[in-house]
This record gives structure tokens, sequence and C-alpha cells, in this order.
């Protein structure tokens, strides 16, 4: 990974390759820097005049450096207008920079924080952003791979606000903590389900777990069985590949006894759909269908290096829904570890159920607030599109503190209701849920199901179908996955104060 330092002063005196400045909207470059333009040997305010620099958002407009600045290059980005600028804006402007860079093979990269209240937040978003960048899923490319990361990143902040080098230094670590988990959530998305089998995505998942200090427990076939675990042994069925159930706790010294936050993510590592099998097109990005289980292992990393001060306990069920010989059949009843008894009307609704028995055995862990997060349905992309998140909950403050955190970390969410008919949408006539209440409602319909295994404790569901997987690239995010959730869920037991 890219080193990350932090510079508190004058900008013209980094020394870096490029050095980036937001510019927004009708402002002038002397505006927005001081010496900016003099840097450019006057090439800004030539571009400024003839409209090739408007801060339209995302610009880009790069020149050499002169006049005694250190860096070899300054570059202008577009950030939009003054009054909507957010630090998510600032988190994606760091972002498309860093892309920017690497496409031009740039070695060594600085960002200048603008436009922030908190040169803490500032900091943070800027740290996040730029190593967000330094992700490329292109491994498997044998030519034609994209530049190399930027071997070296500079956040600066010209003006402190009144913030300790000491504080500052905290945030740009969060961030780039934060940015690490992210890209490597996105890691895990990427692969192949060839590579990525339930067995290796859960002997990589606690690899990465024990380097970061968290308790870790695998559970094979053998102790998911004993467990009576037969909703995810039911979709299972159909795999050659075996299933199995992660465990990641972090137990820090001194924690009380409550809140223990419990984490809950679908790993399944290839979806066919199983006997009720989806069309072929698009069949190929199933392999992402364990992203929810990717955030979570990456946030209980990201949790674990940033010394969260309660329990966190997170479990990842994985497997495949593969339409073999054995696998689980429209008509067939499945019983969960808790007693419930599923009627399986659509193999293709998997993600539902492995979850079930997750969110039983978290709570027999000592979970005493859940949030799980899937790959879960079409119809919250009907509903949303790509650009948000389903977020179901209960009670309400519960599920408002977790939208409220994602937010503001930059992982859109959209609240969606979970009336009591939905639930009466979901019984069977001869066991006690059915999977599937049909095309009506079905993200409201699944997140209900889902609440039926929660005992009525605080518990939120994010329905990340949508939101998991970028379909065209933006100059913040190349085409490929996305890593969402990883931020809410690190920073969520951080609000703990709040529950």
């Amino acid at each position: 990974m890219p080193a990350i330092r932090l510079v508190i002063g004058d900008p013209a005196s980094v020394d870096t390759d490029v050095l980036v400045v937001p510019v927004f909207e009708g402002e002038a470059p002397s505006e927005a820097l001081p010496g900016l333009d003099a840097a450019s040997g006057g090439e800004i305010a030539r571009a400024v005049s003839a409209g090739e620099i408007r801060g339209k958002i995302y610009e880009f407009f790069i020149t050499p450096a002169a006049n005694g600045w250190h860096a070899g290059r300054v570059a202008v980005t577009g950030g939009g207008k003054a009054p909507e600028f957010t630090t998510e804006r600032l988190r994606k402007l760091a972002a498309a920079a860093g892309v920017q860079a690497r496409s031009r093979r740039v070695t060594r990269l600085a960002f200048v924080v603008r436009g922030q209240a908190s040169s803490i937040e500032g900091v943070q978003a800027v740290a996040e952003g730029l190593i967000l960048a330094t992700f490329s899923g292109d491994q498997y490319k044998s030519a034609d791979r994209l530049g190399p990361a930027t071997a070296e990143l500079v956040v600066v902040v010209p003006e402190p606000a009144g913030s300790s080098r000491e504080a500052l230094e905290r945030a740009l670590e969060r961030g780039r903590i934060l940015g690490d988990a992210s890209n490597m959530a996105r890691e895990f998305a990427n692969e192949p389900s060839n590579v990525l089998t339930p067995t290796v995505f859960a002997d990589r998942a606690a690899k990465a777990a024990r380097a970061a200090g968290l308790g870790v427990e695998v559970l094979d076939e053998k102790a998911i069985e004993k467990l009576g675990m037969g909703l995810l042994l039911g979709v299972a069925r159909g795999s050659v590949e075996p299933p199995r159930v992660v465990v990641l706790r972090h137990e820090p010294s001194g924690a009380p006894a409550a809140p223990v936050l419990g984490l809950i993510g679908k790993g399944v590592t290839f979806d066919t759909g199983g006997i009720s099998i989806k069309p072929a097109d698009g069949m190929e990005r199933m392999k992402d269908d364990m992203a929810g289980g990717a955030a979570v292992v990456s946030a209980m990393c990201a949790i674990a290096r940033l010394g969260c001060p309660i329990r966190v306990i997170g479990v990842v069920p994985m497997t495949e829904n593969m339409p073999g010989g054995r696998a689980v059949k429209p008509g067939d009843i499945l019983t969960g570890a808790g007693g419930k008894t599923v009627e399986v009307l659509n193999t293709d609704a998997e993600g539902r159920l492995i979850l079930g028995d997750a969110l039983w055995y978290a709570q027999q862990l000592g979970a005493t607030h859940l949030v799980d997060v899937a790959t879960l349905t079409g119809a919250c992309i009907v509903a949303l599109g790509k650009v948000a998140s389903g977020l179901f909950g209960r009670p309400d403050g519960w599920r408002n503190t977790v939208i409220d955190v994602a937010n503001r970390a930059g992982d859109r969410c959209w609240p969606l209701p979970l009336y009591d008919e939905y639930v009466d949408q979901m019984r069977s006539e001869i066991a006690d849920l059915v999977n599937s209440g049909g095309r009506a409602g079905g993200a409201c319909t699944a997140a209900a199901f889902l609440q039926e295994f929660t005992n009525n404790l605080p518990w939120a569901h994010m329905d990340i179908a949508g939101t998991a997987w970028a379909d065209e690239a933006r100059p913040f995010q190349p085409k490929g996955p996305i890593g969402v959730a990883v931020r809410t869920l690190a920073e969520l037991p951080f609000t703990y104060e709040r529950w």
C-alpha cells in the first residue's frame, strides 16, 4: 500500500509530483489558494478565461509548476457549487484526483483540503478518497493493466482551523484504515467464484482477521450441522463446495458487558439461483453475491485496528447456491437453528435463508444490537436504482442511527417500510414462513422475513443489491466492486453512547 502523510502549512512547500487544489464554480484561483495562478505561470488564469476551468464538478486541469513551488505540477479540480460542497463530495474529489494521477503514472500526489468546517473531517475524507483510488480490479490481465498505484500520498491542510496536529494525524490514520478496509472488500468481491470458493473465502477472511487482532473461529459443515443450521445447509446442498461460517470477535480489554454489536453479512460466493435458475444474461455478476460478507469481514478488521471500545461480533455464512442433484427444490421445507420452519417457494431467495441462521447465531454469541448487510433483492434495485441502498430496521431510533452513520460515511441509504402486511405475505400454510412473498414489495417482504429471526432486538438490514457494483466507470470509481457498507459498519460502533 502507498505511504500517506500529512502536511500542515503552505502548499507551495510540498515536495510532490502533482499538487491538486479544488476550485468552486465562480471562484478565482487566487481565492482558492493564494499564489496558485502564479505557480502555474499564468496558465490557470488563461484556462479560466478560455472556459477550460469553470469549477464544474470533477473538471481536471493540470500544468507545470513554477515560481519556487516545490511541486512538479499543479492541478485544479472542479468542486462544483460551494454551498453544495460536503464531506462526501470532498471524499469523491480526492478519489477522482487519485484515479487521474494513476492514469497519468504519477508517483507522488498531494491534495489540498478545502471547504470543510472541520479540518479533522476533511483530512479523514481526503485520506479515504486517495486510498480508495489505489484499488485495481485488473489483476488477472496479462497486459494493458492500469498503472501502478501512486507510491506516496499527501494530505495538505493550509490552515488547521484550531485542530491539533495530533488530532489531524489521527484523522489521517482513520481515513487510511477505512480506505484500506473498503479496498479489501472490493478485492474479495472482485474474485471469480472458481477462485473464491466458500472455503477459500473463509481462509482468507480468517487470515486477514487474525492479522488485525480479531478472534477467529471457522465453522465447517460438521459444526454447522451440529448447530442445526438447516437453512444454510439447505442452500449449500446443491454445491460440491462445502459451506462455512466465519465468526470474528472484537473483545477489547475493559469493554462493557453491553452493548454488543452483531454484524452479519451474506457470503454467497456464487448464486445461480439454484433450481429456480437465473437467466444467463448477467449471471457472471453473481460472483459478487458475497459483497455483504466481504463488508463485514473488512469492517471487523477496521474496527479492531481503530481500537473500538465495545465488543463487536461478525458472523458470515458462506456457501454457493447451485442446481446440483441434491439441491433444495421449490416446495421443500427447511428448519432453521432457532426452530423456525421455512417453505421454500423460490430457491433464488437463498440469501435470507442463510442470514436467518446467522442472525440466530449472532444472538447466541451475545449480540444485543444487529445489522445485516446483503445483496438481497432485485426489487430494491427497482425501488431505488443503483444510487442508494435500502435500509430497514426497528425500532426507529436504531434504524435512524444506522442511516445517519451510513450517510456520513458515504454509503447513501434510504429508509423503506416494514408494515405488518409484509410479514403476513411471508406466512406459510404448512410451515412458519415462506421464503418468497412474490413480486409485490419484494425488498420489504425479504426484510420482513429477516425480522422474524431477530427476537425483537434492535436490528437494521441494508439491502445493497444495487450499490455493491458499479456497472460503469465514474470519475471517482472504476467499473466494478464499490466496497459499500464497510465504512458504515466500521464507524457504527463508535456511536454506541447514542444507542
